[in-house]
């Protein structure tokens, strides 16, 4: 999870490769009318997340009910968002992936082919609520690069699904 721009698809698919997981990519799963908003420049609000969310969880359900488990990247931006992603299945854990405004917007200005513009990362880092101790997972800094975010987001995970075993 995280704002556009703080590596989630490149951690999350090297995570699943990783783990032997299949990986879902969370922007592949908004609404043709979402992707035509953002790309408009218009951030989306709690109503246009909607169907994107039910997706997400739809996904998780297939992961659980299958239990093969999988990678998702997406934003998960809001506590209600994971609440709900986490009551799609059992053992959802986020990594967040943490990064400040300025390394965001350079990441997004060089990036090509995606329709998040560099102009809504305000809005995202607007409504962000960072993981809360309460919640499974863990956040770390993204500029620290991606393998210190895998092999920490690893070795999180192993403690976490010993945890759940034990």
């Amino acid at each position: 999870m995280g704002v556009s721009g703080s590596g989630k698809s490149t951690t999350g698919r090297l995570l699943a490769e990783r783990r032997g997981v299949p990986f879902v990519e969370g922007d592949t799963l908004h609404p043709a009318a979402n992707i035509a908003r953002m790309t408009a420049g218009h951030p989306l609000d709690d109503a246009d997340r909607e169907p994107w969310l039910r997706m997400l969880a739809d996904r998780i359900r297939d992961a659980t009910r299958t239990g093969q488990g999988a990678v998702l990247s997406c934003s998960a931006l809001k506590r209600s968002y994971r609440d709900r992603l986490r009551a799609a299945g059992p053992g959802v854990w986020f990594l967040h992936l943490s990064l400040d405004r300025e390394s965001a917007r350079r990441r997004v200005a060089h990036r090509t082919g995606h329709f998040m513009p560099a102009a809504l990362l305000d809005s995202q880092f607007d409504v962000l609520e960072p993981l809360g101790p309460d919640e499974p997972g863990l956040t770390v800094d993204a500029a620290a690069g991606t393998t210190a975010c895998l092999d920490r987001a690893e070795a999180a995970l192993e403690c976490f699904e010993g945890g759940r075993r034990g």
